[in-house]
């Protein structure tokens, strides 16, 4: 098709090159979304699919639109912080524009393979003001504050659950990965912002560049505590939704458990593979639902229902598909 359009054109080089370009991006989509397919259907058949539909269909509605609520707190207090994260980088956006844009990035990141997509169309709408540059910054901090404070829950409760045994049991299994990554996430960060002027090229340029703008938009004095509330507050909002899912198909959490476990779950969201994290999280659940007391099939069908929550909570996003593609006056 594309390379007929070329031909169409006049065989230009750059029409040429777009449509190569498109074709590898839908095969990358093709991909994703059959890996995510895939995933879903390995873990249905070693989960116990069977029961995890059964508590699905048996859910409480109540339980399912307290969590629905909860994680549209999340998405207005998200919004907040990238507010307040655009404002210490010189775009001023108004508190309607920042949640009507991200209703819509989370629209296209739970439609969309690769979960980040929304978050780009985020940053190219954002971009009038100061430039795309500096507008992709307002987003890459934002989001990297919201899993700041996933891992500051998830740190504390490690901490408070080893210190005082009784809440959660760590398996060695999970213990090691576990302290590894806080460890990792503890020092790479000071380490690239206190070294970022000893790099050398264009290498030391971005460092410098990256280091000083989390200095501006998340480390600033006047900003640093509320951008520390307003991660923990995401965080909570989060992890309260995805157990108040549990709680719906009848697999209560404990507050330990549910702040061990349900971190490391939606971390699997991150991996932009598969289509929002669909059968990466719901092979997480399963796996790690059984630390909590509670069966496989009743991780798979919590995270089922987290995932359609997360869906339905994001379709006012389509009520802002028309909106201008280049948005922000204040």
């Amino acid at each position: 098709l594309f390379g007929r359009s070329a031909v169409m054109c006049g065989g230009s080089g750059n029409t040429g090159t777009l449509g190569r370009t498109m074709m590898r991006k839908w095969v990358i989509h093709a991909l994703q979304l059959t890996l995510a397919v895939a995933l879903l259907v390995v873990v249905w058949r070693l989960a116990d699919g069977g029961q995890a539909l059964r508590l699905l269909s048996e859910a409480n509605l109540v339980w399912l639109l307290a969590a629905a609520l909860v994680l549209t707190l999340q998405i207005v207090l998200s919004a907040r912080r990238w507010q307040l994260t655009a404002s210490q980088l010189g775009i001023t956006l108004s508190a309607g524009t920042v949640v009507r844009e991200y209703y819509l990035s989370q629209l296209v990141n739970q439609v969309l393979p690769g979960g980040v997509l929304g978050d780009a169309r985020r940053a190219v709408r954002a971009r009038r003001q100061a430039g795309l540059v500096t507008s992709s910054y307002t987003v890459i901090l934002e989001r990297l504050a919201g899993q700041a404070g996933l891992l500051v829950l998830l740190a504390a409760t490690f901490v408070i659950t080893s210190v005082a045994p009784g809440g959660f049991d760590w398996p060695s299994w999970l213990a090691v990965p576990v302290v590894v990554l806080l460890v990792a996430v503890a020092a790479v960060p000071p380490a690239v912002i206190l070294g970022a002027e000893k790099l050398a090229g264009r290498m030391g340029q971005m460092a410098t560049e990256l280091a000083e703008n989390v200095r501006r938009a998340l480390l600033a004095p006047a900003v640093r505590w509320r951008q520390l509330a307003l991660s923990l507050a995401t965080a909570a909002a989060n992890v309260i939704g995805f157990a108040l899912c549990a709680l719906a198909i009848g697999a209560p959490l404990s507050p330990t458990a549910a702040a061990a476990i349900i971190p490391l779950i939606l971390f699997t969201m991150l991996l932009p593979v598969t289509v929002s994290g669909w059968g990466l999280r719901e092979g997480a659940a399963a796996a790690l639902f059984p630390l909590a007391g509670l069966t496989a099939a009743e991780g798979l069908a919590a995270s089922v229902a987290f995932g359609l929550v997360l869906l339905v909570i994001a379709l006012p996003g389509i009520a802002f598909l028309r909106t201008p593609r280049a948005v922000m006056a204040p």
